[in-house]
């Protein structure tokens, strides 16, 4: 169920007056909260909800050894953690080796076909996987307790972050779910303008791109002029921003709705002055999940210059695995681990951030290039698919007339990238502006503002890009 479907606008309002209810029983709320956590993944299949459901049993089994065992809690750590990335790795990327595997037998001429099974992936998998590491690591450290089988299970599968995050550490969410006093709704203010932002960035913005700019040129990139391209892959990097960002708005205001805090995930990533910032503004739940969790365990910077490069070289490229199992998500992790590893070498030699302090507005724009090359492997089919848009890119030059009217879209994107800080202020602002309307006539702007997005709106329930991750 797609937390922008009518079943969903249907639904959550009737959930949403039953939670408040039992304001005076925080467990019943989280009660509540996990029936309904539970059924939203029931309704995508309910074999998922059944793998989440023995996932939950058997990581909270494991969890009491971790906890309790004096000399041998390390042991248990590894073991839980293995299932736990052996469940991913065997719903999210058995078919990709298994064609891999099965290639590499071809090619010594041995006579074996491997049986191929279908497999379906769980949703939001990766993220309750994430969740679940975070959990059993605070654990070994004495960061949280053990909690009740029911807070774990909901701390697993909690709705609104549970499809595509933000990834919630169990030492900063776990004490959310077992507050004893009533919860307070959030800035009733803040949820509708984040929830008005979400519709305009993913009904409206998303869309349009998608439909007009992005979809055609990378569906069949040859009949693209060069300008075109470029003009369909700065589309793509702004849909999946809009896209991304606009569910996280979403998915932060309906947690806020229910009294509870999500992680910020972005930061104007567009605005970053070289890749480190950049990952340090671009999906920041997972960005700070893999330095805490893969980078710093394998050494961080603690053992020499060289040792580092080839820490972050291999976090970056499991993020990239992470994303999908095929080898353009790994590229498109490979893309900014030498990047990053680069930039790294340039701080040594040149000194620390030499371009940025040279001009911003020349490493800002530099950074946007770097990273909408690396889109092109993210949004691609395929490595081939990638591979024919660069070609199309540098042949198309003269060959092919245009097909978009780049004399006003590309001065639109140069002032859209110019106005981007300003922009950035105009929801605070607009809360402040809603903090000064009475009660009495809040209700009234709310609907007219939602009804002038909605009507304004192409179409049609667009998907979450990061659902399928």
């Amino acid at each position: 169920m797609s937390y922008l479907s009518i079943e969903f606008s249907v639904a959550f309002p009737i959930f949403f007056l039953l939670y408040w209810i039992l304001i005076k029983k925080p467990a019943l709320q989280n009660v509540l909260l996990l029936i309904a956590s539970y059924a939203i993944v029931a309704t995508f299949d309910i074999k998922f909800l059944a793998i989440l459901v023995t996932y939950s049993v058997v990581l909270y089994v494991l969890s009491f050894p971790i906890y309790y065992s004096k000399k041998r809690n390390g042991l248990w750590l590894a073991l839980a953690i293995s299932v736990a990335i052996i469940n991913l790795c065997f719903f999210k990327y058995f078919d990709f080796f298994r064609v891999q595997v099965q290639s590499m037998v071809n090619t010594l001429g041995i006579d074996y076909a491997i049986p191929g099974v279908e497999i379906l992936l769980p949703i939001g998998i990766s993220f309750y996987t994430f969740h679940s590491i975070s959990y059993l690591v605070s654990l070994r450290k004495k960061e949280i307790s053990i909690p009740s089988p029911l807070d774990f299970a909901l701390f697993l599968s909690f709705f609104p972050s549970l499809i595509a995050g933000p990834i919630n550490r169990a030492k900063d969410f776990l004490p959310q779910i077992q507050v004893e006093q009533p919860r307070e709704v959030g800035s009733y203010n803040k949820a509708f303008v984040l929830v008005l932002l979400a519709l305009i960035k993913v009904l409206c913005l998303n869309t349009v791109l998608a439909d007009n700019f992005v979809d055609p040129v990378f569906a069949n990139p040859s009949s693209y002029n060069s300008l075109d391209i470029l003009l369909g892959v700065y589309g793509y990097a702004l849909q999946i921003f809009f896209n991304f960002s606009g569910y996280t708005d979403l998915v932060t205001a309906i947690a806020l709705l229910l009294g509870f805090q999500l992680p910020k995930n972005f930061n104007m990533p567009y605005f970053a002055n070289n890749l480190r910032d950049f990952w340090q503004r671009w999906h920041m739940s997972l960005s700070s999940w893999i330095r805490d969790y893969i980078y710093i365990p394998l050494g961080g910077s603690r053992k020499g210059f060289g040792r580092t490069q080839v820490n972050l070289f291999i976090a970056m490229t499991l993020s990239g695995l992470w994303h999908g199992a095929s080898f353009a998500f790994i590229i498109w992790g490979i893309i900014h681990a030498i990047g990053v590893v680069l930039l790294n070498i340039g701080d040594r030699y040149l000194g620390r951030n030499y371009l940025t302090n040279f001009s911003p507005w020349l490493a800002r724009f530099i950074t946007f290039q770097y990273v909408c090359v690396a889109w092109v492997f993210f949004r691609s089919a395929t490595l081939s698919d990638s591979l024919e848009l660069f070609s199309a890119f540098v042949y198309n030059v003269t060959s092919v007339a245009l097909s978009f009217n780049i004399f006003l879209y590309f001065p639109l994107l140069l002032l859209a990238f110019f106005a981007y800080p300003f922009l950035a202020k105009l929801p605070p602002l607009l809360i402040q502006l809603l903090d000064r309307v009475s009660w009495v006539y809040l209700p009234i702007v709310w609907v007219i503002i939602l009804l002038l997005v909605l009507t304004t709106a192409p179409a049609g329930i667009p998907n979450f890009i990061y659902a399928s991750f």
